[in-house]
Protein backbone atom coordinates (compact mmCIF):
# COMPACT_ATOMS: atom_id res chain seq x y z
CA UNK A 1 0.00 0.00 0.00
CA UNK A 2 2.46 2.26 0.93
CA UNK A 3 4.55 1.64 -2.37
CA UNK A 4 1.30 2.62 -4.41
CA UNK A 5 0.74 5.70 -2.28
CA UNK A 6 4.54 6.52 -2.96
CA UNK A 7 4.38 5.92 -6.95
CA UNK A 8 0.78 7.78 -6.96
CA UNK A 9 2.51 10.89 -5.40
CA UNK A 10 5.66 10.74 -7.63
CA UNK A 11 3.47 10.59 -10.35
CA UNK A 12 1.78 13.44 -9.48
CA UNK A 13 5.19 15.45 -8.95
CA UNK A 14 6.43 14.64 -12.00
CA UNK A 15 2.55 15.56 -13.74
CA UNK A 16 3.19 18.81 -11.73
CA UNK A 17 6.69 19.25 -13.29
CA UNK A 18 4.79 18.82 -16.88
CA UNK A 19 2.55 21.46 -16.54
CA UNK A 20 4.51 23.94 -18.68
CA UNK A 21 3.79 21.85 -21.40
CA UNK A 22 -0.37 21.93 -21.29
CA UNK A 23 -0.30 24.10 -24.22
CA UNK A 24 1.07 21.25 -26.38
CA UNK A 25 -0.91 18.34 -25.13
CA UNK A 26 -3.79 20.79 -25.75
CA UNK A 27 -5.74 18.35 -28.23
CA UNK A 28 -5.46 15.58 -26.62
CA UNK A 29 -7.10 17.49 -23.72
CA UNK A 30 -9.84 18.83 -25.69
CA UNK A 31 -10.44 15.04 -26.36
CA UNK A 32 -10.60 14.27 -23.23
CA UNK A 33 -12.52 16.49 -21.92
CA UNK A 34 -15.06 15.62 -24.71
CA UNK A 35 -15.28 11.85 -23.31
CA UNK A 36 -15.59 12.62 -20.18
CA UNK A 37 -17.50 16.03 -19.59
CA UNK A 38 -20.24 15.74 -22.85
CA UNK A 39 -20.43 11.91 -22.70
CA UNK A 40 -21.49 12.07 -18.81
CA UNK A 41 -23.41 15.08 -18.76
CA UNK A 42 -26.71 13.61 -19.59
CA UNK A 43 -26.01 10.52 -17.41
CA UNK A 44 -25.17 13.39 -14.57
CA UNK A 45 -28.01 15.64 -14.98
CA UNK A 46 -30.48 12.53 -15.18
CA UNK A 47 -28.86 10.88 -11.69
CA UNK A 48 -28.97 14.58 -10.20
CA UNK A 49 -32.64 15.38 -10.53
CA UNK A 50 -33.34 11.97 -8.46
CA UNK A 51 -30.84 12.52 -6.11
CA UNK A 52 -32.39 16.07 -5.10
CA UNK A 53 -35.87 14.22 -5.74
CA UNK A 54 -35.20 11.51 -3.17
CA UNK A 55 -33.70 14.27 -0.49
CA UNK A 56 -37.17 16.40 -0.87
CA UNK A 57 -39.04 13.10 -0.78
CA UNK A 58 -37.21 11.94 2.49
CA UNK A 59 -37.15 15.53 4.36
CA UNK A 60 -40.00 17.52 3.22
CA UNK A 61 -43.20 15.10 4.83
CA UNK A 62 -40.85 15.34 8.31
CA UNK A 63 -40.44 18.89 8.00
CA UNK A 64 -43.92 19.84 6.97
CA UNK A 65 -45.16 17.77 9.98
CA UNK A 66 -43.15 20.27 12.20
CA UNK A 67 -44.38 23.10 10.46
CA UNK A 68 -41.06 23.37 9.12
CA UNK A 69 -41.90 22.99 5.23
CA UNK A 70 -40.47 26.51 4.52
CA UNK A 71 -37.02 25.26 5.10
CA UNK A 72 -37.23 22.45 3.15
CA UNK A 73 -35.42 24.78 0.01
CA UNK A 74 -32.30 24.73 2.41
CA UNK A 75 -31.90 21.85 3.43
CA UNK A 76 -31.81 20.15 0.15
CA UNK A 77 -29.34 23.02 -1.31
CA UNK A 78 -27.12 22.77 1.53
CA UNK A 79 -27.01 18.85 1.00
CA UNK A 80 -26.63 18.72 -2.66
CA UNK A 81 -23.97 21.51 -2.67
CA UNK A 82 -22.08 20.22 -0.20
CA UNK A 83 -22.06 16.83 -0.20
CA UNK A 84 -24.30 14.49 -2.74
CA UNK A 85 -23.37 16.36 -5.61
CA UNK A 86 -19.28 16.49 -5.27
CA UNK A 87 -19.72 12.51 -3.79
CA UNK A 88 -21.76 11.39 -5.99
CA UNK A 89 -20.61 13.07 -9.13
CA UNK A 90 -16.84 11.62 -8.10
CA UNK A 91 -18.05 7.85 -7.73
CA UNK A 92 -19.32 7.91 -11.37
CA UNK A 93 -16.97 9.43 -12.48
CA UNK A 94 -14.44 7.45 -11.30
CA UNK A 95 -16.93 4.13 -12.47
CA UNK A 96 -17.47 5.63 -16.03
CA UNK A 97 -14.50 7.43 -17.14
CA UNK A 98 -11.74 5.87 -14.19
CA UNK A 99 -11.74 2.74 -15.52
CA UNK A 100 -11.57 3.76 -18.82
CA UNK A 101 -8.39 5.84 -18.82
CA UNK A 102 -6.96 2.56 -16.41
CA UNK A 103 -8.08 -0.16 -19.61
CA UNK A 104 -6.88 2.30 -22.60
CA UNK A 105 -3.37 2.78 -20.59
CA UNK A 106 -3.14 -0.67 -19.25
CA UNK A 107 -3.98 -1.88 -22.63
CA UNK A 108 -1.19 0.27 -23.66
CA UNK A 109 1.26 -0.91 -21.00
CA UNK A 110 0.30 -4.63 -21.79
CA UNK A 111 1.06 -4.57 -25.50
CA UNK A 112 4.45 -2.49 -24.87
CA UNK A 113 3.39 0.57 -26.42
CA UNK A 114 4.60 2.67 -23.46
CA UNK A 115 7.97 1.41 -23.94
CA UNK A 116 7.78 2.32 -27.43
CA UNK A 117 6.89 5.69 -25.89
CA UNK A 118 10.36 5.57 -23.59
CA UNK A 119 12.73 4.13 -26.92
CA UNK A 120 11.23 7.05 -28.57
CA UNK A 121 12.15 9.50 -26.16
CA UNK A 122 8.61 10.63 -25.25
CA UNK A 123 7.67 10.82 -21.96
CA UNK A 124 5.00 8.26 -20.81
CA UNK A 125 3.81 10.91 -17.85
CA UNK A 126 3.39 13.91 -20.36
CA UNK A 127 2.19 12.13 -23.03
CA UNK A 128 -0.33 10.32 -20.91
CA UNK A 129 -1.02 11.60 -17.80
CA UNK A 130 -0.89 15.25 -18.09
CA UNK A 131 -3.93 15.49 -20.35
CA UNK A 132 -5.93 13.23 -18.52
CA UNK A 133 -5.45 14.78 -15.18
CA UNK A 134 -6.02 18.09 -16.76
CA UNK A 135 -9.15 16.89 -18.55
CA UNK A 136 -10.71 15.56 -15.46
CA UNK A 137 -9.96 18.31 -13.41
CA UNK A 138 -11.92 20.49 -15.39
CA UNK A 139 -14.55 18.29 -16.57
CA UNK A 140 -15.69 17.03 -13.25
CA UNK A 141 -16.31 20.25 -11.11
CA UNK A 142 -17.72 21.80 -14.50
CA UNK A 143 -20.15 18.22 -14.15
CA UNK A 144 -20.78 18.96 -10.46
CA UNK A 145 -21.98 22.71 -11.41
CA UNK A 146 -24.99 21.40 -13.60
CA UNK A 147 -25.47 18.51 -11.21
CA UNK A 148 -25.98 21.22 -8.20
CA UNK A 149 -28.69 22.93 -10.48
CA UNK A 150 -30.03 20.21 -11.79
CA UNK A 151 -30.79 18.50 -7.90
CA UNK A 152 -32.22 22.01 -6.99
CA UNK A 153 -34.76 21.98 -9.58
CA UNK A 154 -35.48 18.28 -8.78
CA UNK A 155 -36.10 18.46 -5.66
CA UNK A 156 -38.44 21.59 -6.25
CA UNK A 157 -40.43 19.60 -8.28
CA UNK A 158 -40.84 17.22 -5.86
CA UNK A 159 -41.69 19.59 -3.35
CA UNK A 160 -44.27 21.36 -5.64
CA UNK A 161 -45.95 18.52 -6.49
CA UNK A 162 -45.97 15.86 -3.92
CA UNK A 163 -48.78 15.21 -2.02
CA UNK A 164 -47.60 15.13 1.42
CA UNK A 165 -45.38 17.96 0.94
CA UNK A 166 -47.20 20.56 -1.01
CA UNK A 167 -44.48 23.38 -0.80
CA UNK A 168 -44.56 25.76 -3.96
CA UNK A 169 -41.13 26.24 -5.92
CA UNK A 170 -41.16 30.11 -4.60
CA UNK A 171 -41.22 29.23 -1.11
CA UNK A 172 -38.22 26.57 -1.85
CA UNK A 173 -36.11 28.97 -3.48
CA UNK A 174 -36.43 31.76 -1.35
CA UNK A 175 -35.12 29.20 1.28
CA UNK A 176 -32.82 27.56 -0.75
CA UNK A 177 -31.67 31.48 -1.18
CA UNK A 178 -31.43 32.25 2.15
CA UNK A 179 -29.46 29.55 3.57
CA UNK A 180 -27.12 28.34 0.73
CA UNK A 181 -24.50 31.20 0.31
CA UNK A 182 -21.51 31.18 -2.67
CA UNK A 183 -19.06 29.70 -0.47
CA UNK A 184 -21.06 26.70 -0.21
CA UNK A 185 -20.75 25.60 -3.33
CA UNK A 186 -17.34 26.49 -3.41
CA UNK A 187 -16.98 24.01 -0.82
CA UNK A 188 -18.41 21.42 -2.90
CA UNK A 189 -16.44 22.41 -6.16
CA UNK A 190 -12.70 22.35 -3.87
CA UNK A 191 -14.10 18.85 -2.63
CA UNK A 192 -14.87 17.53 -6.49
CA UNK A 193 -11.34 19.41 -7.98
CA UNK A 194 -9.55 16.96 -5.20
CA UNK A 195 -11.94 14.01 -5.65
CA UNK A 196 -10.92 14.55 -9.52
CA UNK A 197 -7.01 14.75 -9.23
CA UNK A 198 -7.20 11.64 -6.97
CA UNK A 199 -9.41 9.76 -9.44
CA UNK A 200 -7.46 10.75 -12.44
CA UNK A 201 -3.68 9.77 -10.43
CA UNK A 202 -5.39 5.91 -9.44
CA UNK A 203 -6.76 5.25 -12.52
CA UNK A 204 -3.29 5.85 -14.57
CA UNK A 205 -1.00 4.18 -11.53
CA UNK A 206 -3.42 1.24 -12.17
CA UNK A 207 -3.20 1.68 -15.91
CA UNK A 208 0.99 1.75 -15.62
CA UNK A 209 1.25 -1.18 -13.12
CA UNK A 210 -1.12 -3.61 -15.20
CA UNK A 211 0.33 -7.08 -16.01
CA UNK A 212 -0.80 -10.30 -17.34
CA UNK A 213 -2.69 -9.73 -20.59
CA UNK A 214 -6.79 -9.54 -20.50
CA UNK A 215 -7.17 -10.45 -16.70
CA UNK A 216 -4.55 -8.11 -15.42
CA UNK A 217 -6.59 -5.53 -17.76
CA UNK A 218 -9.50 -6.78 -15.65
CA UNK A 219 -8.23 -6.36 -12.15
CA UNK A 220 -6.93 -2.85 -12.82
CA UNK A 221 -9.87 -1.55 -13.70
CA UNK A 222 -11.98 -2.95 -10.89
CA UNK A 223 -8.70 -1.83 -8.22
CA UNK A 224 -8.74 1.65 -10.33
CA UNK A 225 -12.43 1.65 -9.67
CA UNK A 226 -12.58 0.30 -5.76
CA UNK A 227 -9.76 2.65 -4.85
CA UNK A 228 -10.97 5.50 -6.08
CA UNK A 229 -14.54 5.09 -4.73
CA UNK A 230 -12.83 4.63 -1.10
CA UNK A 231 -10.21 7.23 -1.27
CA UNK A 232 -12.95 9.42 -2.43
CA UNK A 233 -15.20 8.69 0.97
CA UNK A 234 -12.06 8.61 3.16
CA UNK A 235 -11.23 12.16 1.42
CA UNK A 236 -14.46 13.40 1.82
CA UNK A 237 -14.43 13.15 5.42
CA UNK A 238 -11.25 14.76 6.69
CA UNK A 239 -11.52 17.59 3.37
CA UNK A 240 -14.94 18.56 4.94
CA UNK A 241 -13.73 18.88 8.48
CA UNK A 242 -11.17 21.09 7.13
CA UNK A 243 -13.49 23.50 5.10
CA UNK A 244 -15.26 23.30 8.30
CA UNK A 245 -12.91 24.42 10.09
CA UNK A 246 -11.80 27.50 8.14
CA UNK A 247 -15.42 28.71 7.50
CA UNK A 248 -15.29 29.37 11.79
Amino acid sequence: MFQNIGEILIMFWSTLKDLPEVWNQRRKIFDQLYEIGNASLLMACILSAFIGGVVSLQTGPVLVERGLGGLLGGVVGISICKELAPVMMSVLIAGRVGSAMTAEIGSMQVYQEIDALKTMNISPIRFLVLPRLVAISIALPTLVLFSILVGWFGGAIVASYNHDIEVSMKTFFNSLKNVVELQDVAHGIIKTFVFAVVIGLIACHQGFTTIGGPRGIGRSVTKSVVNSIVIILILDYFLTRLLLYFEK
